[in-house]
Parts: C-alpha cells; sequence; structure tokens
C-alpha cells in the first residue's frame, strides 16, 4: 500500500473519552453528584435538555468498547475518574466500590495491549465541593491532592500516565467567568481565583501521585491551548495577540513549567483582581517536573484591537466582568471563524496546530508533548450500508496528522496523538446534539457503528503510516 507519511516506531496512537461523557451509571455504586449533574438540572443549560446519567453507557459496556479499540490498533486510551465516584462526601472515605470499576477498566486494558493513561479531572467536580465555593477556592486544590493519592495508590502500579487535570482554561473561564459551562457562574475575578488553584491542584496533585504510586510515576497535564495569530501585522494586533496568549496560555504554562506567572498578566487584570489568593510557597508547589505536556487543539484564533476601547474600571469590570471568558481582554475581539466551519462552528486550520506544537517545543526545549485531544464534529448519519460515511471527519483528520508530521519534522519532541473521540457522547453544553466519535453511538440501543474515519484511522494506527 502507499501511504505519504510514516512516524517514528515509538510513536503513540491512541483515542480518548471523559468519564462524565461516557461512563453513565450516574447514581450506582455509590457515585454522588457533581457539578454537571447539577448544571443539566437547570432548564436552558443544555441545548437539548438532556445530561450525562446514562451518556454511552461505558460503566457497563467497557468491554465491548476496549474490543472495539483493540480491533481499531490504538495503542493507548485515555480516559478520566470521575471524583465523584472515588470520594462520593466531603472528608472521605474512599468509595471501594469506584475504585474497583477502574481497576477492572485498567485490568481490561492491559490484558488488551492498551495502555491505560489516566486523567484525574475532566471537569466533574464534586457537588459537595461546589457547594464550599469550588475552585476559586483554595481547600478545593488539597481536596483534589487528597483524591489523586487516592486514585495513585490504588492504581498507580499499572497507569502508564498521570494527567492531572484536562483543559483547566474551560474549567476556570468557561465554569466561573463567561458561565457556559458549570458551574455556571459569570465572574471574572472568581476566574482568576479559580486559574491560580487549579495550578496548585495540579502542583499538589503530581506529589500526591508520586507519594502514592513511586518517583517514576510519570506525571502530566493537558492544556487546551489557544493557537492566537494577530488579524494583521499592525503593532497594536500583534500586541493583543500576546494579551491574549498570556491569560489564555502563559498563566498555566510559566507557572507550572517556569515556577512564576506572567508578570503583565498581572497589569493587563488589575481591574478585576489583585491575585492575593497566591501565597508563599505556592510557586514552588504548582512547578513540578513532567514527563511529559498534553496538548489540545481543534480550532485557532485571530485576533484584534478594538479601535477606540479602553480598559474597564474596576466598578465597570465588577458589573459586566462576565462577557466573554477572558479577564484583561476587554479591548480585544475576535474574528469570526472562515472557510468550511464544523458543526461546532469552528474553523479549520490543521496549520495552527504545527504552529503551536513548534511554539511551545522553542518556549520549553527538552520537554516531551504529546496531542491529547483532536477531532471534529459532523452531522453524522447512519447510512442505508448500516455504516456511517464521514468524508469531512476524515479530511479533517487527515489535514491534521499531516500538521503533527510537519512538526516532527521541525524537530518537535512529538511522542503521541490521541483522537477526539472514540464515541459520540454527551458534549457538555450542546448536550447529544455534536458527534465527535470515531464510532457512532445509537443512543436508543446504545449500538457503536463504525464510520469510515474509525476505519482510516484504523490503517493510519495499525501500519504506522498515513494511507495514501
Amino acid at each position: 500500500m502507499t501511504t505519504t507519511r510514516t512516524f517514528p516506531p515509538d510513536f503513540i496512537w491512541g483515542t480518548a473519552t471523559a468519564s462524565y461523557q461516557v461512563e453513565g451509571a450516574g447514581r450506582e455504586d455509590g457515585r454522588t453528584p457533581d457539578i454537571w449533574d447539577t448544571f443539566c438540572a437547570v432548564p436552558g443549560n443544555i441545548a437539548d435538555g438532556s445530561n450525562g446519567s446514562v451518556a454511552c453507557d461505558q460503566y457497563h459496556r467497557y468491554p465491548g468498547d476496549i474490543a472495539l479499540m483493540r480491533e481499531l490498533g490504538v495503542g493507548a486510551y485515555r480516559f478520566s475518574v470521575a471524583w465523584p465516584r472515588i470520594v462520593p462526601a466531603a472528608g472521605g472515605p474512599a468509595n471501594p466500590r469506584g475504585l474497583a470499576y477502574y481497576d477492572r477498566l485498567v485490568d481490561a486494558l492491559l490484558e488488551a495491549g492498551i495502555r491505560p493513561v489516566v486523567t484525574l479531572y475532566h471537569w466533574d467536580l464534586p457537588q459537595y465541593l461546589q457547594d464550599k465555593g469550588g475552585w476559586p477556592q483554595r481547600d478545593t486544590a488539597f481536596r483534589f491532592a487528597d483524591y489523586a493519592g487516592i486514585v495513585a495508590g490504588a492504581l498507580g502500579d499499572r497507569v502508564d500516565t498521570w494527567t492531572t487535570l484536562n483543559e483547566p482554561w474551560c474549567v476556570a473561564y468557561l465554569g466561573y467567568g463567561c458561565g457556559a459551562h458549570a458551574p455556571g457562574h459569570k465572574s471574572h475575578p472568581e476566574a482568576l481565583a479559580a486559574v491560580h488553584h487549579l495550578n496548585l491542584a495540579h502542583g499538589l496533585g503530581v506529589q500526591a501521585i508520586r507519594a502514592a504510586a513511586g518517583e517514576k510515576a510519570k506525571t502530566s497535564i493537558t492544556l487546551n491551548l489557544s493557537m492566537t495569530y494577530p488579524a494583521t501585522d499592525q503593532a497594536e494586533d500583534v500586541a493583543a495577540a500576546e494579551q491574549v496568549w498570556r491569560i489564555a496560555n502563559g498563566v498555566w504554562l510559566e507557572p507550572e513549567l517556569e515556577g512564576h506567572y506572567p508578570e503583565q498578566v498581572f497589569a493587563d487584570t488589575a481591574h478585576v483582581s489583585d491575585w492575593s489568593f497566591i501565597r508563599d510557597g505556592d510557586p514552588a508547589d504548582i512547578c513540578q517536573p513532567l514527563s511529559n505536556l498534553g496538548i489540545n487543539y481543534y480550532s485557532p484564533n485571530w485576533v484584534r484591537r478594538i479601535p477606540g476601547a479602553v480598559t474597564p474600571t474596576a466598578a465597570e469590570a465588577g458589573a459586566n466582568g462576565w462577557v466573554g471568558p477572558h479577564p484583561g481582554t476587554e479591548t480585544i475581539e475576535s474574528l469570526p471563524p472562515d472557510g468550511e466551519l464544523t458543526a461546532m462552528g469552528w474553523s479549520q486550520h490543521p496549520e495552527g496546530l504545527r504552529d503551536l506544537l513548534v511554539r511551545v517545543a522553542e518556549a520549553y526545549p527538552g520537554l516531551d508533548l504529546v496531542v491529547t485531544e483532536n477531532g471534529s464534529a459532523w452531522d453524522d448519519t447512519v447510512a442505508p450500508d448500516g455504516l456511517v460515511h464521514d468524508p469531512q471527519r476524515v479530511a479533517y483528520l487527515a489535514a491534521h496528522i499531516e500538521a503533527i508530521g510537519q512538526a516532527l519534522d521541525a524537530g518537535v519532541p512529538l511522542k503521541g496523538y490521541f483522537a477526539w473521540s472514540l464515541l459520540d457522547n454527551f458534549e457538555w453544553a450542546c448536550g447529544y446534539t455534536k458527534r465527535f466519535g470515531l464510532f457512532y453511538t445509537d443512543y436508543a440501543t446504545q449500538n457503536r457503528i463504525w464510520k469510515d474515519t474509525a476505519r482510516w484511522y484504523q490503517q493510519l494506527v495499525t501500519t504506522n503510516a498515513v494511507p495514501a
């Protein structure tokens, strides 16, 4: 078979899911509510009025899903653990039934020859912690470390890689900044406090993982870094793009990898927060050695400085700080997406993935990178032949795989790629209206149906080469 590109022999091909999006079993085996259960119960929050109480029922159907992964040929499965399954009530104790589920899942993956890559937090904060203030409160970081230690102690002898947090940008800015995600708050001061306490949770979590699973435990964090371009080469637009980079990306990368926040961020957001939640010793706790950095990418962003715009006063920010997710960017606007848009309304620019990987690799030489999510949603339907034909997704995937190949050509130490997602699933505020899966989920029957993308990806991962 003719191929267009090959990859290093040790390159890891995988796929990924998240607990709330696929597991279901919302009240089984001791699991208690999380913030998404609460958020979904509010009319109008979810596009189709649905929730994740059943989702893809992977809690009961994981053996079949692992069989699909084995047929697909992937070498790794990135999944997340549901915090309220493990610690159902404030103060514990750990729930043995919750741990037993992940114990079975990990063993089944290993038996199938698939590496378990565990994400400890993919947005399902226990509601009892949100009742105490959630991520804007410092104590939540310490409770996360307790939970991380419990899971690492139970599974650490078999897990390939531990990822502390998935996309803390979404947690802080969508959950607390603009209200689009659970818990639905609209407060820029809360969002910045959440930023810091998520960073602290990451650092404390890494320490807890190593204490429970040993110093050789491989640790990571997954960031959805925004590849931000200036709309023009004018100085004001270039400066605007860097300002967005700082608040979207720098507030995670620099404390986690360098031990400090971008200094200019404090000036950018002075009308919102004095950052007094940072305490002595926090930078050292946050900045922990990592085995790799996970990067999620879907679409880039183009920004411009709004002509004549001025930064609001503290009083104005307090009254209107919920407008948009990013604090400190009130004088900047994003351009509308262009080209053929996915079902999410996102543009397709695979070169943005290449540019992002190159920029991070240049900033942090020697740090291994992994693309931990990449994919696209389309309006899939089952054809008369009983399959799903999705040429747009195949094209999207092929173009982005080529982009990571270009990044490798440029010397980026990229070690793996995880396609999002294994299955169509509960897509957060969109409910079940958007489909990202390699496999189509018939929610009425819970049947999994092959898409053309899954067959294309199967060829890629089994040959380690892009099909011509």
